[in-house]
């Protein structure tokens, strides 16, 4: 059974771990210029704003798509094998950040670039477990998730990984509070 100290393990885990290998890929290769891509091409505030709103819309969007009748197969898997699972506000966001900026530090600021966006997302999302040509009510909403990584590999490049990080992180926030397998059973 997952309980919060393994869920917070595992985000500090993703934190330093692939916050690591992004820089470790950095430090011996110069094809990209991560303190520039994290910058971006935008300003900071820019960036967050763009982050927020896209976090805030994909995870309300994807809220709604897991809750929907023909996602009820799977809800039930995910319910079970997070039975018990009781987060709290803060430990949601710690889990929610360390993913965030370990994630999109490797995927948008070490892969990407070598990859490209539509290659980057299929693997972010098939790594995360949500194609799988078993279960094609999963693979929807893994196709639908691979739209929105898509998003913010594009968003990355127009205006900074900054804008990746912040809607990762709320994307996150937003499904961790709102699909707690309590929730989800008031709402299906």
């Amino acid at each position: 059974m997952i309980n919060s100290d393994i869920m917070q393990r595992l985000g500090l885990l993703t934190l330093v771990g692939m916050s690591a290998i992004s820089l470790l890929f950095h430090f011996y290769t110069d094809r990209v210029d991560l303190a520039v891509l994290i910058l971006g091409k935008s300003s900071w505030y820019v960036q967050v704003g763009i982050g927020i709103a896209t976090g805030l819309i994909a995870g309300k969007l994807s809220s709604m798509l897991i809750l929907t009748k023909l996602m009820a197969p799977v809800r039930k898997k995910y319910e079970k094998m997070f039975d018990g699972l009781d987060l709290n506000t803060s430990e949601i966001w710690l889990i929610s950040f360390c993913a965030g900026v370990g994630e999109e530090l490797l995927f948008r600021g070490s892969i990407q670039p070598f990859i490209g966006i539509p290659v980057t997302s299929v693997i972010f999302v098939a790594i995360h477990g949500y194609l799988d040509p078993r279960n094609w009510r999963l693979s929807i909403y893994g196709i639908w998730m691979t739209l929105v990584i898509a998003w913010i590999g594009w968003a990355t490049i127009q205006f900074g990984l900054i804008t990746a990080i912040v809607a990762h992180m709320l994307i996150d926030v937003v499904l961790l509070s709102s699909n707690s397998p309590e929730e989800s059973v008031k709402q299906a």
